[in-house]
């Protein structure tokens, strides 16, 4: 992976903050904000189709491959232009997009704007019946037979040639943002921590997506943010973009070859429906240990029933919507670099995904922490992202991070209206807090950072929210 393709790390260095300090660890930095007048703040919308064709992996390959799709995957995003360079906020119904492959989609959504790829955020909702992208796993897996590619070259191409095509077009009709709303309403029955820890302070069971454990089902949902966040864009009194955050894994059930957005997607396309006028935008929170698990059994008729669910969350977070004139702008991006994970030894996971005698999932999912470590071996760090305007924050984060960042960034600044965008780039996979990591549990197995992440990525969202 050619080290031009991401953009350069700002070498000055810093021990940040005690937590930090205290265990010696040090993370390069990069900040770039900027206060803009609003006066001439225009937004346009884009959105097209990335569903993949039959026969394509799904999750990284190692679940069934398409065989048919119940409704079709979108990519959706809006270009903020008028004070600076313009900003690019995208979305996209895949698992994931990681490493080189999410900078991919940045750089071809900035040079679409006419802007620079430190203004350009891209996140997934994290559906398993979609693509797993990731090019630099590719390379490595190229090499061996009968493994599946994470993403078909084509196909990835053609999603990129959409993702410009789509740009230009939203450049060509702006609107005039005149005011932004924020509001939020609790969703019932939908989301649960996913950890279930024992006397000994270890996980002892893992509640999942789905369950038909009666144990699961009996425990109380545990940690997560009840809340349904929504942001929307207004030309006047009309709502032009609305952008809807909660956190908790996406899926109903999977692997059965079908594509599908799954009970979150469909609740946004219903919205989109009901508000045709409004381009409508679903981001997963820091959902990286909440699933729905103790109230979906997996059965194909709970997928309409959470829908039905999120549904009537982004239905009241709309009448709990004020909208306010807006008066003030500011984009800030912070890169950080992680540690890998002392457990990913690369010559062992090599031999693993070399040996033909091994399970799909025991051969790609390794390739995918080697890429990883290649990755921070070339000192290419992970940018987070703030827009903030007036008191409202949205703040753009990578891959599967506990919920707990979400609620310590509300924490941080409680007088503003804090919401939350993870599932960006995806390369670390789970991003737990560091004392996620003796319980145990399936996260901190998948984890390819070091538990210094969590000092590390806390003070770099504390600078996304600094003098705001």
């Amino acid at each position: 992976m050619a080290t031009s393709l991401f953009r350069a790390i700002n070498r000055r260095t810093f021990v940040a903050g005690a937590a930090i300090g205290a265990i010696g660890t040090r993370f390069s930095s990069a900040a770039n904000g900027s206060q803009e007048s609003t006066s001439d703040l225009k937004i346009g919308t884009f959105r097209f189709d990335v569903t993949p064709p039959l026969g394509h992996s799904l999750c990284g390959g190692w679940i069934k491959p398409v065989e048919a799709v119940d409704d079709p995957l979108e990519a959706i995003g809006y270009v903020l232009q008028g004070h600076g360079k313009p900003i690019v906020v995208c979305v996209i119904d895949w698992t994931g997009l990681l490493n080189s492959a999410h900078m991919k989609w940045r750089q071809a959504l900035a040079e679409a704007a006419g802007t620079t790829v430190d203004r350009v955020t891209v996140h997934v909702v994290h559906q398993h019946n979609a693509p797993f992208a990731c090019l630099d796993t590719d390379q490595i897996i190229a090499a061996q037979e009968g493994l599946p590619l994470t993403i078909e070259k084509e196909f990835f191409d053609n999603c990129l040639r959409s993702a410009r095509t789509s740009v230009e077009q939203a450049l060509q009709a702006p609107v005039p943002v005149t005011h932004i709303g924020s509001g939020q309403a609790a969703v019932l029955q939908v989301a649960s921590n996913r950890r279930l820890i024992g006397l000994d302070g270890k996980v002892r069971s893992q509640r999942g997506s789905s369950s038909n454990s009666a144990e699961h089902q009996k425990y109380p949902e545990g940690l997560i943010d009840p809340m349904l966040k929504q942001v929307a864009f207004y030309n006047g009194d009309q709502k032009v973009a609305a952008c809807y955050y909660y956190a908790c894994h996406p899926m109903s059930y999977y692997g059965d070859g079908r594509v599908s957005s799954d009970f979150c997607g469909l609740a946004r396309k219903q919205m989109q429906i009901d508000d045709p006028n409004c381009t409508h935008l679903y981001f997963n929170g820091c959902g990286g240990n909440i699933g729905a698990g103790k109230y979906n059994d997996g059965s194909k008729e709970m997928r309409p029933v959470l829908m039905q669910r999120m549904l009537a969350g982004m239905q009241e977070s709309a009448k709990a919507l004020q909208p306010e004139e807006v008066v003030s702008v500011k984009w800030v991006t912070q890169d950080i670099l992680p540690q890998v994970n002392p457990t990913i030894d690369v010559e062992k996971l090599m031999a693993q995904i070399t040996d033909p005698t091994q399970s799909v999932v025991n051969r790609n999912r390794p390739a995918y922490a080697v890429a990883w470590a290649q990755r921070i071996q070339k000192e290419i760090p992970l940018t987070l992202g703030g827009l903030h305007i007036n008191s409202v924050s949205m703040l753009h984060l990578p891959s599967e991070c506990f919920v707990e960042y979400q609620l310590r960034a509300q924490a941080q600044v409680p007088a503003r209206f804090v919401a939350c965008a993870a599932y960006g780039d995806g390369g670390p996979w789970y991003i737990p807090t560091a004392d996620a990591y003796p319980q145990g549990g399936y996260a901190p197995s998948v984890a390819w950072c070091s538990p210094a992440i969590d000092p590390i990525l806390s003070t770099g969202i504390q600078g996304l929210l600094a003098d705001v």
